[in-house]
């Protein structure tokens, strides 16, 4: 059932007011994250920082970010942590669009920076919005409201500040929850081609039957695929082609040369693009049949060629009038759209970077992961009686989910069991992970970007050795969770701390821990911050001398660099920090080092696991191929035998399985099996 707007705003205060509690900040601060971390995951922004500025001049504004294409996101709050949902009226929205435009001139033409603290986020802002007033293209304005906006505003039009275009935005209480209880976890794109560009766009249908799922052939003018980049950006990518295509250049080299050299040539050349929707509406036209509209147009394969159309045009002034691009557009409904949208973009990226080892939220690691959180119980920690569990959400809005179908006496159990404060996402994990095996600079890049580089780094590793993530793994990254949060509560907490740049000094402060513990040829022991559920206060006094030390680099960064969240995604800023190392670590207690562990010590509890976890992958590989019938088995080996794709080895041991329950494979025999039939999959053969 769904939550009503005041229901979901109950809900959403006391989530909000926990979570202010649980990180040790301000109920502001918290609004605007949580907000932010949901329009990160659904592509309406990159990235989020806060930066917190009013001004008795009629200027405000609590958080920003700067994309790579030029594109400045401007954030406002309308919060007072009401006690009951109140309605947001047409001039208290102007009013606040006003004071955030007002913010963004003043930087760009008043010299607004010069008046304000070089060591301030709100200086940063400030002197980049005033470096890069030329280079601009769009500055987007957004509300985050706990309020729900009054049904007389139907339309924010377009405008222009400083003869930039400006695009308005509002996130109120009923939007948020309408895309927190949609199925596809996301608000939808609802594209009306006719209204948008005055024609519909000529198809051709490909579908089978009524039985099928429909199917179009389409030609897709250029001008049109760049326009809806361009308004639209990342929000017209799919998930993970959107994470990964932020992870590389925007325009592909060969790409642009067709583009300007070639133009008449370019669909041609070009492979296309493969899109999904939930619906469409067609028309029968003297040319045709023509799309008028669709519902969540999502590209899931072609965004390195839809991104390279916009920024040719944008950067080369180049002619999009002679390109078409082929797209294949599947109409997929809301009911299956989680499931097979993530499967058309895994097999349509099979062949390009852009998956990353096929590194999505069916990958077997994050399966694996989640499979570890809903069966290991965590330790109650000191105090407490009742031991919980760490959900992990490899599928945005499991959580959610799993609460919803619960009756209330239901919920209260879960919530008991599972947490809120001991939920993470795959973006959450790759941060916890990053910061202590990679490199800090990839954490402040951004949630998508950092887990753009982790899925590298692990869908590489998993195929070298899979066991090595194993119970151990998870409950390290558990403990690595917890040094994290407890970090950014330490930071929040400091005296020399001023409010700004938390989430890079918390970065740089655990990567530094890290290499601390590597210089010593020691190991950390997560199992103890496992078994205990916090950290000690040995731990929370080193973290806090070395952020501190952190604090005091990046906010005095080299003559010339006047941006210092621009400086903390530098490998220079890595570099200068590293060389403070030895003079940190001579104000570290020597209590520290005396809880890290010797390599022997390290190497059995890594040893142990992966054993376990062989052990567990063998039982789990038996009980797969036990569950399958001996006739099924026979069918395989037909198929494959039939098809000259067997080897001796395989034929016997496939004899074997013909014959259960007769006969039972040995665990190295079902992982021969298990191969087999990955090997019947890739041949269109499934019987399991």
């Amino acid at each position: 059932m769904e939550q009503t707007n005041k229901q979901f705003f109950h809900n959403f205060r006391q989530e909000l007011l926990a979570g202010a509690e649980a990180n040790v900040g301000f109920q502001l601060d918290e609004f605007m994250e949580t907000i932010a971390a949901e329009l990160i995951e659904t592509g309406f922004t990159e990235g989020f920082e806060l930066c917190h500025f009013r001004a008795q001049r009629g200027m405000r504004v609590d958080g920003y970010w700067f994309n790579d294409e030029e594109v400045l996101d401007l954030f406002i709050a309308d919060f007072d942590f009401r006690e009951n949902l109140a309605s947001l009226t047409r001039t208290e929205v102007d009013a606040a669009f006003k004071r955030v435009a007002n913010f963004f001139e003043a930087c760009a033409n008043k010299g607004l920076a010069t008046e304000l603290e070089v060591t301030t986020p709100e200086y940063g802002l400030a002197k980049q919005i005033a470096d890069r007033k030329n280079t601009i293209r769009q500055v987007n304005l957004t509300i985050f409201s706990e309020r729900t906006l009054s049904e007389r505003i139907q339309t924010l039009p377009n405008a222009e500040v400083l003869d930039i275009p400006v695009t308005y935005n509002i996130w109120d209480i009923s939007r948020l929850n309408r895309q927190r209880s949609s199925r596809s976890h996301k608000e939808p794109l609802d594209l009306d081609f006719e209204q948008m560009f005055g024609k519909s766009i000529p198809c051709l249908p490909a579908h089978l039957g009524s039985n099928t799922y429909q199917s179009y052939l389409v030609v897709m003018p250029a001008e049109i695929l760049s326009s809806l980049y361009e308004k639209f950006g990342a929000r017209l990518l799919e998930q993970n082609v959107r994470t990964f295509l932020q992870a590389r250049g925007n325009v592909n080299k060969g790409i642009r040369t067709t583009i300007l050299n070639e133009p008449e040539m370019f669909f041609a050349y070009n492979n296309g693009i493969t899109a999904t929707a939930q619906s469409i509406e067609t028309r029968k036209t003297d040319e045709g049949l023509s799309i008028v509209n669709t519902l969540d147009l999502q590209i899931v394969n072609g965004g390195q060629t839809t991104a390279s159309l916009f920024h040719t045009l944008r950067r080369d002034k180049a002619d999009l009038s002679k390109i078409f691009v082929q797209m294949k557009l599947s109409v997929i409904n809301s009911l299956d759209n989680e499931t097979v949208v993530p499967k058309i973009s895994e097999y349509a990226n099979t062949q390009n970077r852009v998956n990353a080892a096929d590194f999505f939220s069916n990958h077997p690691f994050h399966i694996r992961m989640e499979g570890f959180s809903r069966r290991i119980w965590a330790p109650a920690p000191k105090g407490a009686q009742r031991e919980t569990k760490w959900f992990y959400e490899r599928a945005r809005g499991q959580y959610a989910d799993s609460v919803s179908k619960l009756t209330p006496a239901e919920q209260r159990r879960f919530k008991a069991e599972h947490p809120k404060p001991q939920m993470f996402t795959k973006t959450d994990l790759a941060k916890f992970e990053n910061v202590w095996d990679d490199h800090p600079r990839y954490v402040n890049l951004g949630a998508q970007k950092n887990f753009a580089q982790y899925a590298r780094r692990i869908g590489n590793e998993w195929n070298k050795s899979s066991d090595i993530f194993n119970e151990f793994y998870f409950k390290r990254t558990v403990a690595r969770g917890l040094i994290f949060r407890a970090t950014e509560r330490l930071v929040s907490a400091q005296p020399w701390y001023n409010g700004g740049y938390r989430a890079n000094i918390v970065a740089y402060t655990l990567a530094i821990l890290s290499e601390i513990t590597k210089r010593t040829q020691r190991y950390f022991d997560f199992l103890n911050i496992w078994n205990e559920q916090q950290i000690n206060s040995v731990l929370a006094n080193t973290l806090s001398i070395i952020s501190q030390a952190v604090n005091e680099n990046i906010t005095h960064p080299p003559l010339g660099i006047s941006n210092i969240s621009e400086w903390c995604k530098k490998e220079a800023c890595w570099l200068q920090l590293q060389d403070q190392i030895d003079h940190i670590q001579e104000k570290i207690p020597s209590e520290f080092y005396s809880q890290l562990m010797n390599s022997d010590e390290q190497a059995v509890i890594a040893r142990t696991a992966r054993q376990i976890q062989r052990v567990d992958i063998g039982i789990e590989d038996q009980r797969h191929v036990l569950s399958i019938s001996a006739e099924k088995w026979r069918q395989l080996h037909q198929a494959l035998h039939k098809k000259k794709l067997l080897t001796p080895k395989e034929v016997g041991i496939l004899n074997i399985a013909m014959q259960i329950p007769t006969k039972i494979p040995s665990e190295k025999q079902c992982a021969v099996l298990i191969n087999v039939l990955e090997k019947g999959r890739t041949e269109g053969i499934n019987i399991a």
